[in-house]
């Protein structure tokens, strides 16, 4: 908060709301954006909602949550959720408990957002949860338009995971890529993959490079940045806050990856 994040993003599958509940207690509350996940996989009822919604209330010690989120939604999954559960958040949001209704994709297996293309014609989500980084951009033609034609906040995650921190993950993703076709090895240095960002750009670090990629392609309004350490929490803030890359970086890194849909950068 004193770095100036005031997006705290959690989940009953997490087990941390409570620990989100203690560390904000005190703080002013209309200057905080809380948003937690419902999950439903392994059971799920309108009841398990509402006492689910009752549950994170009580843990994180407040009186409403900005954004309820169904977690990890599938897409043969969403015509019952739909049906069934979604009415028990549209009530919750009319009785003040939760502000917006919201949806994280599953997006390890669902890297060409199907559940959204399926779901957003429905019009019930405010906010969507959505894979995108450099290594898999299909949301940008695929998702992006239709979100902001209705207007639905984006979280991005996955901008940068395991292939953008560790470079030998970065060399196997980029040769699983080859190996399906999707990426010319032409147009890339196979021992470098991304060598180039930082030679033409003043990114500190692959990681901050591929923050800022996704920081301000157009439609996204939260980057979602996880820690458990001080120091990275802080170098990630910095990243995010940044100028965004030179242009000519941007665009060389939209045509290369244009036809990247195979990997999540997991």
């Amino acid at each position: 908060m004193e770095a100036g994040v005031n997006f705290i993003d959690t989940a009953e599958a997490y087990h941390t709301e409570a620990l989100v509940g203690k560390a904000l207690a005190g703080m002013k509350r209309d200057q905080l954006v809380i948003s937690t996940k419902k999950s439903y996989r392994k059971e799920i009822s309108p009841a398990l909602v509402r006492s689910g919604v009752e549950t994170s209330l009580q843990q994180l010690q407040t009186d409403y949550i900005d954004i309820y989120n169904l977690h990890g939604v599938a897409a043969a999954d969403y015509p019952m959720l739909r049906d069934e559960i979604l009415p028990v958040f549209a009530q919750l949001r009319t009785e003040g408990k939760i502000r917006f209704i919201g949806v994280s994709e599953m997006f390890g297996e669902d890297k060409a957002h199907q559940m959204l293309l399926d779901s957003l014609p429905d019009d019930l989500w405010d906010v969507a949860m959505i894979g995108f980084n450099i290594l898999n951009q299909t949301a940008r033609q695929q998702i992006f338009p239709q979100t902001m034609a209705q207007n639905v906040a984006v979280q991005i995650m996955f901008a940068v995971r395991r292939a953008l921190s560790q470079p030998e993950k970065l060399v196997a993703a980029v040769q699983e890529l080859i190996s399906v076709g999707q990426l010319d090895p032409a147009e890339i240095d196979l021992a470098n993959p991304l060598g180039f960002v930082l030679e033409e750009s003043d990114a500190s670090s692959i990681v901050d490079a591929a923050y800022r990629f996704c920081r301000y392609e157009p439609g996204v309004h939260v980057v979602l940045s996880g820690t458990g350490d001080l120091a990275h929490l802080q170098a990630n803030i910095a990243s995010l806050c940044r100028p965004p890359l030179p242009e000519g970086v941007v665009q060389k890194l939209r045509h290369i990856f244009r036809n990247a849909s195979a990997v999540t950068g997991q």
